[in-house]
């Protein structure tokens, strides 16, 4: 496996059984959809997501029609995350020990019948805000084997070859949604009430499971399952520690996710306080931002490949576009400034992402994927009020300058950090008449005899 951040990208480990049926070449931006299983899966989360984006939106509108309260807002918000920063780790264990198409037929279908559940109270008049902290709970212990299961589940689908691409339009396709759910949801809120985008979503995860049930099992990439036994949680730790190019990008994402995705805290701060344009500005940059967000990800699916040094560079953009941001005078161009944003935070993601599963061994995926998810999903709730302080205490410029700087610097040590271990050096130099920084190996000192 490679262990710094130059050309090579990074290799899937060896022990790997494929199938029988042979692996489409990487030709095109959406060249793993021509696998029937992957096919299957990415239409039935397209639907789910959209029901998700929906619940999301309706669940927060609910709360705060019971209560007339952010903060219990706020409260819903936690608990719902609260699992994952709990038990991730335990649900990585469980994920390596079970098959994952039997196991996500179960956290679908969970997730699904909450949805429902909310949907009946909420329809007949008998909803109260405890039962919405109820099923934020469940969505959330769901969540803890669903996530690393779907993202370990998506090599078996489509093999090492088409893991970049595959992961690349998982991204895009919840971008997508992201654009479409909070929209339909304020139709239905407006004009029918909550009740029906809770049922809606609940409705949506039939796509996800009838596209489970008609996967053909003989296609799929068998994975050993890792054997039932003790230590299993402190092994995947060992695991990850002793490998730097494992390390360092779930570092990386931590630091990004704690205080550079804190784009609630900025961007309605920016909306109300500095541009004074009010809630049509801040969906207006939300929507600005999936937009790049959908853009990465394309992108990434065009490149077929994991390359650190990409992670790096699109780190460091990142935090350095969150700080030419933070100082836009004019909302026009800070508005335009969102796309790039989303465009370098979801490389960040999808790069990230399939760098640590392909240098990841087939039996440990489960327990790596939930660290990974555990660090980028519980570091932005862990971060909010440190960087919601900042932000009330000097201003969102400062916030979101501080945010951009702090992760252009884990960027940029990180990279440093990766690069020293895979025995390259920093080469700042000219090409054709331009600035070109790149690594490249650290010239060997011959010791005399």
């Amino acid at each position: 496996m490679s262990t710094g951040i130059g050309p090579t990208s990074v290799p899937a480990p060896a022990a790997h059984n494929s199938p029988s049926a042979p692996e489409p070449r990487k030709s095109s931006m959406f060249s793993s959809l021509r696998i029937r299983n992957y096919r299957l899966f990415f239409l039935g989360q397209a639907v789910s997501n959209t029901g998700t984006w929906m619940q999301r939106i309706a669940q927060d509108w609910l709360v705060l029609s019971l209560t007339g309260s952010s903060t219990a807002v706020g409260v819903t918000t936690a608990l719902q995350f609260l699992p994952m920063l709990l038990f991730g780790l335990y649900g990585g264990v469980l994920v390596d020990r079970l098959p994952k198409r039997p196991a996500l037929l179960v956290t679908q279908s969970a997730m699904g019948a909450t949805g429902l559940f909310l949907a009946v109270l909420t329809l007949t008049g008998h909803v109260q805000v405890w039962h919405v902290y109820v099923a934020a709970f469940a969505v959330g212990l769901a969540t803890v084997v669903d996530n690393p299961a779907r993202q370990s589940f998506v090599s078996e689908m489509v093999g090492p070859g088409q893991l970049q691409n595959a992961v690349s339009l998982n991204s895009a396709n919840f971008q997508s949604a992201r654009l479409v759910g909070p929209a339909v949801a304020g139709l239905l809120i407006t004009g029918v009430g909550t009740g029906w985008a809770f049922l809606l979503n609940g409705l949506s995860f039939l796509a996800p499971i009838v596209g489970l049930l008609l996967m053909r099992a003989r296609e799929l990439h068998v994975v050993e399952r890792a054997p039932r036994g003790k230590g299993q949680l402190r092994e995947g730790l060992r695991y990850v520690a002793g490998r730097p190019e494992l390390i360092w990008p779930i570092v990386l994402v931590g630091f990004i996710g704690t205080f550079g995705f804190n784009f609630p805290v900025w961007l309605s701060a920016y909306a109300d306080d500095v541009f004074h344009s009010g809630a049509g500005a801040y969906s207006l940059f939300n929507t600005l931002m999936a937009i790049g967000s959908v853009a990465g990800a394309l992108l990434a699916a065009r490149r077929g490949t994991a390359r650190l040094r990409v992670l790096i560079v699109a780190a460091i953009a990142f935090g350095v576009l969150e700080v030419v941001a933070a100082v836009a005078p004019e909302l026009w161009l800070f508005s335009l400034l969102m796309i790039p944003i989303g465009v370098f935070g979801l490389t960040v993601n999808v790069t990230a992402n399939t760098a640590v599963q392909m240098g990841t061994d087939p039996a440990m995926r489960g327990r790596v994927m939930a660290l990974f998810m555990m660090v980028f999903v519980g570091g932005t709730p862990l971060g909010a009020p440190v960087v919601g302080w900042v932000t009330d205490a000097y201003g969102a410029r400062v916030g979101f300058a501080l945010g951009g700087l702090i992760s252009a610097a884990a960027a940029v040590t990180i990279g440093l950090v990766l690069a020293r271990s895979g025995g390259l050096r920093l080469a700042v130099g000219w090409h054709q008449g331009h600035p070109r920084v790149r690594f490249v190996p650290r010239e060997r000192v011959a010791v005399p005899a």
